[in-house]
């Protein structure tokens, strides 16, 4: 029997929100119990930290330059496979709920029927953050009547869903299809129309002295100000994926569905930049992501390189429909096995938007590499010359506050992991392009040993 599966899709999530990463605020007390009877992907990175970017790698199982979306305010290729459309083509029925981004029409009225990526059942939007306030979802259904939930928006869309589970569970059984749901929050982005985090009312005050991240207490930034706000938020999510997983209980869908949660990137809360991400860093690359359900319980945690452009053949696998051959992501569902064999010992990231110069990053479990252009490069996202402009050893420096990549002692470590980001760039299409060394100075006291220095 083909699985149910349900995504739950949170937006702008660092992964040190999560107390299975150490965070003490009890933010995540539901996420944390259902990674750890699930597969829980502790490295998992998003492969383009930019909204619109990020959701085509997630819908297609292509690199954001493949897939065409290298910027937000672009729509999927039209060749792109799409991973809606094969579930449906494989017997499935295929619903979204919430923020697309996918659509190169304006944010304001309704995302058209040629913009969707084929999802059957529809009640979404193409920027929530803009069109719509905390208390005020505004979304338009399958056709393209506006319609405004009631509540909070993090519960609004968890109500929407809960009548959608109801109705599939409702359906009688021998018309019932396996269903595939997308339920994309907004939170916890920040609401661009007034640069807030606004969590429900008594939220925020609950975290005014919830320590903040090494790198927001170093850097500055506007952590001090969001950071309850942003905590807030994320403690709704959570109650709504309780919520979520009672009403799978009560409907009798909790033994045949799968259920995902992920976010499209992270939040560096303008500590590396002028705005929240669009850089290589953690802060902004590293997202939570977990799936449990059948196939994935006891898979435990896994600390492989994993993107969520490996999510949509992964959807896929699970549901034992073919994933195609243009896919450039892997399933993930033989980690949960165990069989590791042939598993790259790498992420590769894309960055980059039409404000900010296009970079590369290639990052293992020890090592992040980083290589960005000049600002006059931007064509789809690509340039034809990178200078090495990061290197920062994560298992010492997990918040990236010391840059290695101009010190003589790391020359080879910067060496071997160009030549692995250089054969990242050429295995998914990229054009040819150069990588200029950055100049190198005197170590000092530091010292590394290569290549019996750890690359993992």
């Amino acid at each position: 029997m083909q699985p149910n599966i349900i995504v739950f899709f949170t937006d702008q999530q660092r992964w040190d929100t999560l107390g299975l990463n150490g965070n003490k605020s009890g933010l995540t007390p539901n996420f944390d119990r259902l990674a750890r009877q699930g597969t829980f992907f502790k490295q998992a990175v998003t492969p383009q930290p930019v909204c619109g970017p990020a959701r085509s790698c997630i819908q297609t199982g292509q690199y954001a330059t493949t897939s065409g979306v290298w910027r937000n305010g672009l729509g999927l290729k039209e060749e792109s496979p799409k991973l809606a459309e094969l579930l449906a083509d494989g017997g499935y029925r295929t619903g979204y709920i919430g923020k697309w981004h996918l659509s190169p029409s304006k944010d304001e009225g309704p995302v058209p029927l040629e913009s969707r990526a084929g999802y059957q059942d529809w009640l979404a939007a193409n920027a929530t953050e803009i069109i719509s306030g905390p208390y005020s979802a505004r979304l338009w259904d399958v056709n393209d009547q506006e319609v405004q939930l009631p509540g909070y928006r993090v519960d609004a869309q968890t109500d929407a869903m809960i009548r959608y589970l109801y109705d599939r569970a409702s359906e009688p059984k021998e018309s019932r299809k396996p269903f595939l749901l997308f339920n994309s929050y907004i939170e916890p982005h920040h609401q661009n129309t007034n640069d807030s985090y606004p969590a429900p009312r008594g939220y925020e005050e609950q975290y005014r002295d919830a320590p903040l991240p090494p790198d927001l207490r170093s850097l500055g930034g506007t952590g001090a100000q969001h950071w309850p706000g942003y905590c807030g938020m994320i403690k709704r999510l959570d109650e709504a994926l309780g919520r979520t997983m009672d009403a799978l209980i009560s409907e009798g869908l909790d033994k045949n569905t799968i259920v995902v949660f992920i976010s499209d990137h992270g939040n560096h809360f303008k500590t590396r930049n002028n705005e929240y991400k669009r850089t290589a860093h953690e802060s902004s690359v590293r997202v939570p992501f977990a799936i449990w359900g059948p196939g994935w319980d006891g898979g435990g945690e896994r600390n492989e390189a994993v993107s969520l452009v490996d999510l949509m053949p992964t959807l896929l696998d699970s549901a034992g429909v073919q994933i195609p051959g243009d896919v450039q992501g892997r399933s993930l569902l033989p980690l949960s096995r165990n069989a590791t064999k042939g598993w790259p010992e790498e992420s590769f990231i894309q960055f980059g938007d039409n404000s900010l110069p296009p970079g590369r990053a290639i990052r293992t479990n020890r090592w992040k590499y980083v290589v960005t252009s000049a600002l006059e490069f931007k064509s789809k996202g690509a340039a034809p010359v990178y200078t090495e402009s990061h290197l920062f050893d994560l298992e010492c420096d997990p918040y990236e506050l010391d840059n290695l990549v101009h010190l003589e002692s790391h020359s080879a470590i910067r060496e071997d992991l160009r030549r692995r980001l250089i054969t990242r760039m050429t295995e998914i299409g990229e054009p040819s392009a150069e990588i200029k060394f950055a100049p190198s100075s005197n170590s000092g006291q530091r010292t590394a040993s290569y290549p019996n220095t750890d690359t993992q």
